[in-house]
């Protein structure tokens, strides 16, 4: 299944509300429909080979960032490798770059080294459709929209570090806990790549937890999604006029998974507001960097304690699980006291 940063329903409703054309947000949830089913094959097949690290080559290094030159085919014509200068493409360099900057966190902080955790190549995909105005993890690479101005920024989307590392992160889920993309899974499957995204572009800007702004897609939005971001881990909800994330599991959204997109398999993207908020809670707790105990808490349950088919009180108890195991009693004490605030525990 693909992982869009913006969903479906949204789209939809801009639609329904008269802010785009019908027709364009039709098109986008065909599109989402037809890739599902490849990325969900993809996902079952790394899951049920369950192949090794040490039983694969050595990791390496390696970035390639495709021009699908406003066409479908992916990956496209290779603009830019791990042995290349700068293109005079911005969006193949804002790939690249973002593309390399959450690498090395993954690396250097959490030890992983790329989706896999044995190095493989991080492939993105630039200008894929024209005007499109989305990302995606497709299952085995990244892929980036232009734009249109209309819903997103012209060329906002590869260069926005929170949208790469969030579409990365998938990957990373994908050969981890694996977690299927419906309900609560679902969402904490989003709810994981938010927080990835967010910790990464903190890390970025050498950011403490409560100097950040917890939004991913801060300023990216276009003339006809008014808002600030696309979501807000610290306040569910506030980020753009359609946002309906929930902060609350008092407010948690029951939606079927019946592959109606305005259901968003589940609530996969709305529901995702209630760990968000946990995280941002626990990361304001801890205080200092969020890249410090709280993503290596996450980081530990994601790898090691998470299944296809957890849900939210699975993932309260698994990280604090981790943080009781990492850290001792008081940082589980505090990550369990967040997942009571927003009503899991």
């Amino acid at each position: 299944m693909v992982c869009f940063i913006l969903p479906t329903h949204v789209l939809l409703e801009l639609a329904e509300a008269g802010e785009i054309d019908l027709r364009e947000a039709a098109k986008a949830a065909v599109a989402s429909a037809g890739m599902h089913a490849r990325r969900a094959a993809v996902t079952a097949l790394v899951q049920s080979l369950g192949v090794e690290a040490e039983l694969m080559p050595p990791p390496q290094e390696r970035k390639f960032v495709f021009d699908a030159q406003h066409g479908v085919d992916l990956p496209g014509v290779l603009r830019r490798g791990p042995n290349d200068g700068p293109h005079a493409d911005k969006a193949v360099n804002d790939a690249f770059d973002n593309a390399d900057r959450t690498y090395d966190f993954y690396r250097d902080v959490l030890g992983r080294h790329s989706v896999d955790g044995n190095g493989a190549d991080l492939i993105s995909t630039v200008h894929y459709r024209r005007n499109f105005d989305n990302a995606f993890w497709e299952g085995t690479q990244m892929v980036y929209g232009d734009g249109s101005g209309k819903i997103f920024k012209v060329g906002s989307l590869a260069a926005d570090t929170s949208v790469v590392a969030h579409e990365i992160t998938h990957g990373v889920v994908q050969f981890t806990a694996g977690l299927v993309y419906s309900k609560q899974s679902g969402a904490l499957n989003e709810s994981w790549a938010d927080v990835f995204g967010s910790v990464i572009k903190q890390h970025t800007l050498g950011q403490t937890a409560d100097q950040a702004d917890w939004l991913l897609g801060e300023g990216i939005l276009g003339t006809q999604l008014p808002g600030r971001a696309l979501r807000s881990m610290k306040e569910p909800g506030t980020a753009h006029d359609f946002d309906r994330q929930p902060a609350h599991m008092d407010d948690y959204v029951d939606l079927p998974d019946n592959g109606d997109p305005r259901n968003d398999n589940g609530g996969v993207h709305i529901n995702s507001g209630i760990p968000n908020k946990a995280f941002y809670l626990v990361a304001t707790s801890v205080g200092g960097h969020s890249w410090e105990k709280p993503a290596l808490i996450w980081y530990d349950a994601l790898a090691t304690r998470l299944q296809r088919n957890s849900q939210f009180k699975d993932a309260a108890e698994a990280t604090v699980a981790s943080a009781k195991e990492l850290y001792g009693d008081d940082e589980a004490g505090i990550v369990r006291s967040a997942w009571r605030e927003v009503g899991v525990l």
